[in-house]
């Protein structure tokens, strides 16, 4: 707040609302201090100022602030003397004995607000009796600057005053209290030297694997052995309040420890500051506790390694273990490594490291070029930009708009969407495989996938892969040895094995560099929503005219349909525009609408609902036709949405009346 003003500095650190609390709370007392009986100290100051200044505050700045930044340039030395002061007069013994919080408040709150209320005391004391001595003008010793003086001086004491005694007993107790069973929390454990740690205190130590060769016990806690040397590992943590009832599945190695926790609270623990929902996770009291510790992945240098922690109390007890299969445990146990099969999707664990590691879409063509391709993902192969263009202009308009890369190999065409699923929808699909096969894989960074299969013209299968997949004979070869029902492994892995199978090609580490090094990318004009059958449901804003129309012929709904889609561009402006009103009249969309309807639907798309109102006015089920059509041009009405749905309603009666 100023060049060299520590009691502004601190004033200006306080979160606002708490100042203007604060201000609130006292300015009614600070007029009945009496500073009678104070010394005249302005043998202390230099010469006050006598010119005048401009000060200019930004709107809503706080009275206070204002008042502490105007009383320091017109009596310099004053607000530094009130804190140099009130320093003073927290050491004095007279003082001093009366600071301490008494002994009957023992909660956390009361012990926190007691130490704070009697230096904010002190610092108001002083700051009332200082400011009505020291020659200033009579504003300056308004509550208002009295307080931002006194504020900032209490904040400067409170940061030399260590917190009482009896405030880490409270902080203790309240912790206790409001801990409570069971607890789950994962994130990122920070790696460094082979290692991370679940302890109450201290840096990660070195130790010694070779008893069990994942886990050892420590002072406070204990350390887990990783494959990975440095970085970060996935890890769940769970505090249980009492043993775990089975012994977990697809775990390589699982082991259970005691520990003796000294004071409680224990926290995942490393090189770095951990994530804050793992810091003091365990129970915070002392005691014994089993820690039963499950790892994944460490023999595999370019993949994810997996941890997870249980914690319960219970009475010392020797380690158990209870799966040792993967081959670092055996090292460092000194045993024989064991063969161990890696697993089919294994070839794609370069995922992890790449740009597609947390969502992407990959699809391989077969007998299909790059222009068939292109135009089957409805990009214009006659458009290419640079990718960094693209994602720039994306990021600049904060869109999703999508978008593709794609590479020839001769035998196949290889799609990638950064970021997008194009390539995992049924339209999309079944122009890509007219002329041989087409299969995709999407994932996502919230974990949905899914995996697609067509072939010439047909989408096969397109389904989320969770349990085992009601597949037909022809991608049972594809889906062999693929446990999507297993949490343990990586979806997305399998499912690029399965596309690699039904194509004869997958995507390699060295096919995404190609896209990349190329840089060029093709933008989507997406497929229009597939349209579905759709009844009026409870709510509807028709109210009782909904009745009416599920009653109305078909050939009434048709119209109703059209007449909405019409009452939708009219609204948005288009009544008379030439592509909308030719749809109107065939009760189709033409090509040019049906092009302008696709590109209303991206992000800086035109009458989105208006043009969705025309789609919709095409399904094929009458009922679905006007009640969705009717639902667009509501929200095509904007501001005029009552009268829309007025005109509507009574369409409704008059088509509905004999």
């Amino acid at each position: 707040m100023s060049d060299d003003s520590p009691v502004r500095d601190a004033l200006g650190s306080l979160p606002q609302l708490l100042v203007e609390r604060l201000l609130g709370a006292l300015e009614l007392t600070v007029p009945e201090l009496d500073p009678a009986g104070a010394p005249d100290l302005t043998a202390f100051l230099g010469e006050p100022f006598t010119g005048g200044f401009v000060m200019e505050t930004a709107d809503g700045t706080s009275e206070t602030v204002t008042g502490a930044a105007m009383l320091d340039r017109i009596r310099p030395g004053a607000v530094p003397l009130v804190a140099a002061l009130a320093g003073r007069l927290a050491t004095h013994p007279c003082v001093a004995a009366h600071l301490p919080v008494k002994p009957e408040i023992t909660d956390e709150a009361g012990v926190a607000a007691a130490h704070g209320a009697a230096r904010l005391a002190l610092a108001v004391s002083t700051a009332a009796a200082v400011l009505h001595r020291v020659g200033v003008q009579p504003w300056a010793t308004r509550p208002p600057a009295v307080l931002g003086v006194a504020i900032g001086t209490a904040a400067l004491l409170l940061r030399q005053a260590p917190m009482p005694p009896a405030y880490a007993a409270a902080l203790l107790a309240k912790a206790r209290e409001e801990y409570l069973l069971p607890i789950a929390a994962s994130g990122h454990a920070p790696v460094s030297g082979h290692r991370f740690g679940l302890l109450e205190e201290g840096d990660v130590p070195e130790v010694d694997f070779g008893d069990n060769g994942l886990v050892a016990v420590v002072p406070g806690g204990a350390v887990i052995r990783t494959g990975a040397e440095n970085g970060h590992v996935q890890i769940r943590l769970h505090v249980l309040d009492g043993p775990p009832q089975d012994v977990a599945t697809g775990w390589e190695e699982i082991v259970e420890v005691s520990w003796r926790a000294a004071a409680g609270g224990a926290s995942v623990a490393g090189p770095q500051a951990v994530e804050p929902h793992l810091r003091r996770v365990t129970p915070p009291w002392p005691g014994d506790y089993r820690l039963r510790v499950h790892a994944r992945g460490r023999d595999d240098a370019d993949g994810t390694e997996y941890y997870d922690l249980v914690v319960w109390q219970a009475p010392a007890a020797p380690d158990t273990v209870h799966v040792r299969t993967d081959r670092l445990g055996h090292r460092l146990r000194g045993e024989p490594e064991p063969s161990r099969p890696e697993p089919p999707e294994a070839a794609y664990r370069w995922l992890n490291r790449s740009t597609l590691s947390e969502a992407a879409t990959v699809t391989v063509v077969t007998g299909a070029d790059v222009a068939d391709v292109l135009r089957a993902f409805n990009a214009d192969p006659a458009l290419p930009e640079s990718m960094q263009t693209i994602i720039d202009d994306l990021m600049h308009r904060q869109s999703i708009d999508p978008w593709v890369a794609v590479l020839d190999k001769g035998d196949a065409v290889l799609a990638v969407e950064f970021n997008g699923r194009q390539g995992s929808t049924a339209p999309v699909l079944t122009r890509a495989s007219a002329g041989g096969r087409a299969a995709s894989m999407y994932w996502n960074v919230n974990a949905l996938t899914r995996l697609s299969f067509a072939e010439h013209g047909e989408v096969l299968l397109s389904e989320e892969p969770f349990d085992e997949l009601d597949a037909p004979p022809p991608l049972t070869a594809a889906l062999t040895g693929l446990d999507f029902a297993d949490d343990h492994r990586r979806k997305d892995m399998m499912g690029l094995l399965a596309v690699q199978r039904f194509t004869g090609r997958g995507i390699t580490a060295e096919d995404l560099a190609g896209i990349e090094a190329a840089g060029i990318g093709f933008r989507i004009v997406p497929d229009l929503p597939t349209l579905y059958p759709k009844r009026p449901r409870r709510g509807d804003p028709l109210g009782p005219a909904v009745e009416a129309l599920t009653r109305l012929p078909e050939p009434e709904l048709r119209d109703l349909a059209w007449w909405a889609a019409a009452q939708a561009a009219h609204y948005a402006g288009l009544g008379e525009d030439s592509d909308i009103t030719a749809s109107v009249a065939v009760r189709a969309l033409t090509p040019e609408a049906h092009l302008r309807a696709r590109r209303s639907q991206l992000t800086d798309g035109e009458n989105r609902w208006a043009w969705l109102a025309l789609h919709r006015a095409t399904n094929p089920d009458p009922l679905s036709a006007a009640t969705t059509a009717i639902d667009a041009a509501r929200y095509a009405a904007g501001p005029h949405a009552a009268n829309l749905i007025a005109d509507t309603q009574a369409e409704i009666t008059t088509r509905g009346t004999p």
